[in-house]
């Protein structure tokens, strides 16, 4: 075969990038232990902007035991939960932020789009709205599902003394 003839060598695959927070890292971070961390791993992150994470839905997580028997299904209230997390790791590496405890403080304008199942994985954007004496703020969240969006709306969290 001729020089002539011989095609161009494909890029080599590139390896996955790692984490940026690991589960064993995030678990440093927020108070949440199990059954409910909901964060297995954060994979872009802008502190004090915006955090991407992963929550991988398995068969075996204490839920589906009674949610649905035979047809089990996430609960939206722990899709919520887990972005709500997200959320709290933006905050939670804010240097100029109080340390303590931020809880939910209001829940606007969620909808939910499509069932979650053991199997999904859930990647969950956050980007921090706005942050207001330092201790009420305000996060745009979103999880989708092999990029179809499943859930969205405005968490609303504050730090508790």
């Amino acid at each position: 075969m001729s020089d002539s003839t011989a095609t161009a060598a494909a890029p080599a695959p590139q390896a996955p990038a790692g984490p940026v927070l690991t589960s064993e890292q995030i678990l440093g971070l927020l108070p949440h232990r199990y059954p409910f961390a909901l964060v297995d791993r954060v994979i872009e992150h802008e502190p004090g902007k915006r955090a991407v994470a992963l929550k991988n839905v398995t068969f075996n997580e204490p839920q589906f035991q009674g949610h649905f028997p035979g047809r089990p299904l996430m609960p939206g209230v722990l899709i919520v939960e887990a972005m709500a997390q997200v959320g709290g790791l933006i905050v939670t590496q804010m240097p100029e932020l109080p340390k303590g405890l931020f809880v939910f403080a209001g829940i606007d304008g969620v909808r939910f789009r499509r069932p979650v199942v053991p199997g999904d994985q859930l990647r969950i954007t956050c980007e921090l709205l706005s942050l207001k004496r330092r201790r009420f703020g305000k996060v745009k969240a979103e999880a989708r599902v092999d990029g179809e969006l499943v859930c969205s709306g405005e968490l609303m969290f504050s730090l508790v003394d």
